[in-house]
């Protein structure tokens, strides 16, 4: 099945309402937002090209990730003018998560690069790199109760910079003129 991504685009929700809907997890979405700095590398980045830049991300909100990451993406839409963010529920949506299974696993959040024309080309996730590695390692020798609170630590201490640099390579490769993503950081 191909996916219509305009058509998703349309029906996915823009940040600020997916966080107003998020029931019980709707302060923690906001407070990672409100807390959430762009660093100005990212912010020249995205303001070095002219081209639109729409990041269609599947998440829910009761996931631990899609917390750590989303805010970021969306603080720094916010903060250019060019590049949006909006949200497609995972649950509602299952034949467009089957597309971006991590293994076997329906992983999130899923961030959807797509282009003018709404064709997609790239997407991230779950997680960044480095966290996804250490992860799959880690889960061989703790359970689940060990590894979620380091993996919170991981977020804590990176402060969104891994997901900005990953998902800003992505639109470096679609918009060639995009400054190289966090060069001098």
């Amino acid at each position: 099945m191909e996916l219509d991504f305009r058509s998703l685009w349309d029906q996915a929700l823009p940040y600020r309402q997916f966080v107003q809907e998020a029931g019980a997890n709707h302060e923690l979405w906001d407070g990672m937002y409100r807390i959430a700095r762009i660093p100005d590398w990212a912010l020249a980045a995205t303001r070095a090209t002219a081209t639109e830049h729409r990041l269609l991300v599947i998440a829910e909100d009761w996931c631990g990730d899609g917390t750590s990451t989303i805010p970021y993406l969306a603080k720094l839409a916010d903060s250019s003018p060019n590049v949006e963010v909006r949200v497609l529920r995972r649950d509602e949506h299952p034949a467009v998560m089957d597309h971006y299974l991590t293994g076997t696993a329906r992983s999130i959040p899923i961030v959807i690069v797509l282009d003018d024309d709404y064709r997609e080309r790239g997407h991230w996730g779950p997680r960044p790199a480095a966290l996804e590695e250490w992860a799959l390692e880690a889960r061989k020798t703790m359970d689940k109760a060990e590894l979620f609170p380091l993996i919170r630590r991981w977020y804590a201490r990176d402060k969104g910079e891994s997901t900005l640099r990953e998902v800003l390579g992505l639109l470096e490769q679609l918009t060639p003129d995009v400054a190289s993503v966090g060069a001098d950081s």
